[in-house]
């Protein structure tokens, strides 16, 4: 990839979206397509191959997707389903029919067996049953994966799926019901601190463990799996490292300034007792996570202290 070779990045606005505009304009890549949803509707067919024939990118990072926490997953099935099946067949085929060089396909740690071994490597893929709440979506991202990798075997595309590790940092959902777990505890650990109370409440026993990436390495990690990275299988993105939400809960209060003490709200659900990524095949490729855990929240803080008043109308 040259450094004015034409780039088109779906879902730009997103935060994994914003940080890869980021890393790619400060490497120095300047040719960049963007389209907002009132701009290009993926969903749209037509629209999506005029979009394709008019501009014929070089390259694809396909970031692009209906997303949302258990809530939405639960509630709204079908749409979850329909619609990230939908952009991902627009978007791929497109990118086969008007010849596209390389296309990254973004996808989610949650379409492996919701009891993996941990860590989860990539062979796990179709050894299990799926979580069922977001059992949908997961099998939307699947098939994208899917599709990348026959349209490879078939025709020689080179289009490769990359699988994140859960990601948090600038741009995140910060809504008090639907968010991540990082961002969730965030808004409501600064809100106590504001308030001076004397506790805040932490959903379950504390015990689970996740695996935790900060969203700018995300997008430099994309970065190098688009010039380095060539192979038939997908690949996993993440730190490798395991972290109890316990541990995170006390990291996050320690860089929010919360004083108070934490509770922790056995009623309310686990969810998957252990969950992290083996990165060891990107790993071996030459590149690693350059921030640490408490690095990246330090940094995230920094920003939602700064976009706090926006972060509460939505």
């Amino acid at each position: 990839m040259q450094k004015m070779s034409k780039i088109y990045v779906s879902g730009h606005t997103g935060m994994v979206g914003q940080a890869l505009m980021e890393v790619l304009k400060r490497n120095g890549y300047t040719n960049i397509i963007t389209r907002s949803k009132s701009e290009l509707d993926l969903l749209d067919q037509k629209a999506v191959r005029e979009f394709f024939e008019k501009e014929k990118p070089e390259y694809v990072f396909h970031l692009a997707a209906k997303v949302g926490g258990i809530l939405g997953n639960k509630t709204y099935p079908a749409d979850f389903s329909y619609e990230n099946l939908q952009i991902n067949t627009n978007i791929i085929y497109f990118a086969h029919k008007y010849k596209v060089k390389k296309l990254i396909n973004f996808g989610s740690i949650c379409i492996y067996p919701v009891n993996a071994k941990v860590p989860v490597k990539e062979e796990y893929l179709l050894t299990g049953p799926l979580e069922y709440s977001n059992e949908g979506y997961a099998v939307a991202k699947i098939s994208g994966l899917m599709l990348c990798k026959k349209f490879k075997e078939q025709y020689g595309d080179n289009f490769i799926s990359v699988m994140p590790d859960n990601i948090y940092g600038i741009n995140d959902n910060f809504h008090p019901q639907n968010a991540h777990v990082i961002p969730m505890l965030m808004r409501r650990f600064h809100e106590a601190k504001v308030k001076k109370e004397k506790e805040a409440v932490v959903w379950g026993t504390g015990n689970p463990t996740r695996g935790f990436i900060f969203s700018e390495d995300v997008a430099d990690g994309l970065l190098f799996i688009m010039k380095n990275y060539n192979n038939l299988e997908h690949i996993n993105i993440g730190t490798g490292i395991e972290t109890k939400i316990k541990d995170l809960a006390d990291l996050l209060k320690k860089v929010i300034g919360f004083e108070g003490k934490l509770r922790f709200d056995k009623s309310k659900p686990d969810g998957t007792p252990r969950r992290y990524l083996d990165v060891n095949k990107l790993n071996k490729l030459g590149w690693t996570a350059k921030y640490t855990l408490e690095q990246g929240l330090v940094k995230m803080y920094k920003w939602f202290k700064k976009n706090e008043k926006n972060l509460r109308e939505r």
